[in-house]
């Protein structure tokens, strides 16, 4: 298994009998740590120096007669991943499955483990099962998340060793994965329910209270999160507050349960969601792919700083096996994800990871002139951009520049000033990789947006 390296400090926990003295020895690579531990309310815990990454070494508990040993221990960034099915998808479904487990054997360093599917209404303080144990057997890797693994398989050539913790569940709003004391935080009243109403995994708190909360001890360098779905019509409007909250949620309780190792503010990555249906003229997808960014548009934010997100919605898979809303084609969203931790948790520099985003909108009598932050790859497209009249309306592509691109209004009135505009607002907006607005790399789409300021441009500067 992998533990945390420097320059936190891994923390590694057992059970025993209450008040036993626990010896703990790590060794390997010539460094001998000695460690003696306190069994209290049944649990001994050693926080152990820094160690930089590699391994192996080997752990051993004793106590009394009662020795457990642990070998091939690595040190390396753990990273823990949840969500519901995108994130569940399996590596043996994704597009050229079997290329992807035969490259995976050149990664023994990159270790898996898999919560099982529990559910619980009180918090539980260890796993109820182990669905996939630490480890690098192909034959478990098929089961594990696509995006995890792949996430974590682009990390490892700069950050090795990498380990990689999911604890997933397909079809589970996001109050499933919140706990009391952050549903309390956006005013979901927490009724009393009957034993027989938790036996559903997709009520409040229950996958927090089986999944995550038994995982605090750990020390993890960040996380990884695709979900949403399941909140495209339950608790929709409560996104851009739930979402927000349930990380600052998570980032409190890993730092206070890990002693303080596990860092308050511990990157959190989530993709932005993909598609569903094409013809599809609801506005659920949209909405919940801006309350994803506490209705901003982007990320890193003012409400969810140290953040980072991966546009999906110009991957959509019309003949995925798995039914429309599980594209097959995970490893550019993986790409995209490990582009943007580079950047965001590792301080990477000159690394494109964020999608271009508008920093000035201004209108005139014949167009509206829409600036980015930041060089644009432009595709004229119909019926991407729209500004509202009575209703949306599409604002044609006119022309581009470098970091602009200009829209035709023709189709509004010309009495009427346009009060807003917004783009990609849609289900299925686009085709694969086909959206009209990339970064001037054309790997990283531009989000949708939806804004109601638009200022007069003077075409006297």
């Amino acid at each position: 298994m992998p533990v945390q390296k420097s320059p936190e400090r891994a923390v590694v926990w057992g059970y025993g009998s209450e008040g036993a003295q626990v010896k703990f020895t790590l060794l390997g690579q010539k460094q001998q740590n000695i460690s003696q531990a306190t069994v209290t309310n049944g649990t001994w815990r050693v926080t152990l120096d820094p160690v930089e990454a590699g391994g192996p070494y080997n752990v051993t508990a004793a106590v009394q007669n009662i020795t457990a040993v642990l070998t091939d221990v690595l040190f390396g960034d753990v990273w823990l991943c949840g969500g519901q099915s995108n994130m569940l998808f399996e590596v043996s479904q994704i597009v050229n499955a079997s290329e992807e487990l035969k490259r995976a054997a050149h990664y023994p360093h990159v270790r898996t483990f898999m919560a099982s599917l529990k559910k619980s209404e009180t918090e539980q303080t260890d796993l109820i099962d182990i669905q996939i144990p630490w480890s690098v057997e192909l034959a478990n890797l098929a089961g594990f998340s696509a995006v995890c693994w792949l996430f974590g398989r682009n990390l490892f050539d700069k950050l090795q060793p990498i380990g990689l913790v999911e604890s997933s569940w397909g079809g589970t709003p996001i109050e499933a994965w919140s706990s009391a004391r952050a549903l309390q935080q956006w005013g979901l009243l927490l009724e009393s329910k009957s034993r027989e109403h938790y036996s559903s995994h997709r009520e409040n708190s229950v996958l927090w209270n089986a999944m995550i909360h038994l995982l605090l001890n750990m020390t993890i360098k960040g996380a990884i999160w695709y979900q949403g779905e399941a909140n495209y019509i339950y608790h929709q409007k409560k996104y851009n507050c739930s979402f927000p909250a349930m990380i600052d949620d998570w980032r409190m309780a890993f730092h206070q349960g890990s002693g303080g190792q596990t860092a308050p503010d511990f990157p959190f990555g989530f993709v932005q969601l993909s598609t569903w249906k094409k013809e599809s003229k609801s506005d659920a997808f949209p909405n919940i792919r801006w309350h994803q960014t506490a209705d901003t548009g982007f990320v890193p934010n003012p409400r969810m700083q140290n953040t980072f997100m991966t546009v999906a919605m110009d991957l959509p898979d019309e003949t995925s096996p798995y039914d429309q809303i599980h594209p097959k084609h995970k490893q550019d969203v993986a790409v995209r994800l490990s582009l943007e931790a580079r950047a965001v948790a590792y301080g990477e520099q000159d690394v494109a990871f964020r999608g271009p985003f508008p920093s000035q909108i201004l209108s005139t009598p014949k167009y509206l002139e829409v600036a980015y932050d930041q060089e644009v790859s432009v595709t004229p497209s119909e019926n991407i951009f729209e500004d509202p009249k009575a209703r949306w309306v599409p604002a044609l592509i006119m022309q581009w520049g470098l970091t602009t691109v200009q829209l035709s209004i023709s189709l509004c009135s010309p009495t009427e000033q346009v009060a807003a505009l917004r783009y990609a607002w849609r289900d299925w907006p686009c085709d694969f990789k086909a959206c009209p607005i990339y970064s001037a790399s054309k790997i990283v789409p531009a989000p949708p947006f939806i804004s109601t300021n638009i200022q007069p441009k003077d075409d006297g500067k």
